[in-house]
């Protein structure tokens, strides 16, 4: 197996074309972490919206049928 960089700093400068493959990456990436990011940040807005519906059908359905107390 040939590696195709002798070094770390031609790695880095991809045989001159450095500018343009790490816009690539960087266009690529950046937009590929935000899309993760709002994913998730769109879970937990749905997951609390979730739960906001179920305690108010709750509370809608204890007050239609208040449990009764046992007294003694």
């Amino acid at each position: 197996m040939n590696v195709a960089f002798g070094s770390v700093s031609e790695f880095f400068a991809m045989g001159g074309y450095a500018f343009y493959v790490w816009l690539a990456v960087a266009f690529t990436v950046i937009p590929l972490g935000l899309l993760v990011v709002h994913t998730l940040w769109q879970r937990n807005v749905l997951l609390a919206d979730i739960r906001r519906q179920q305690g108010r059908e709750r509370r809608i359905k204890d007050a239609q049928h208040p449990t009764q107390e046992v007294t003694g």
